[in-house]
């Protein structure tokens, strides 16, 4: 598991980015006065109970990667990840 510091996904590897803030004046006559802002990602710290490992395990996940984990299985995804072993 990453420090929690590293706004990272423990599934996915999802990060934050840096993005324009433009707002409708800005886009009529092509100036960015507005300058960079950055876009954090949908973070969550959930804890899970893995039935296969009979213990709660604590991840630092995205939305996208909660979203993975209920599509593949909890076990297998955190597997993939190199969570657990």
């Amino acid at each position: 598991m990453r420090p929690l510091m590293a706004r990272v996904c423990d599934i996915t590897g999802k990060k934050s980015r840096v993005g324009g803030g433009y707002s409708n004046r800005t886009r009529a006559t092509k100036f960015n006065p507005t300058g960079k802002r950055r876009r954090q990602i949908n973070f969550q710290t959930k804890t899970l109970f893995v039935p296969e490992l009979n213990k709660k395990i604590t991840v630092n996940v995205s939305a996208k990667g909660l979203k993975t984990m209920k599509k593949r299985g909890a076990y297998q995804t955190l597997k993939a990840a190199g969570l657990v072993k």
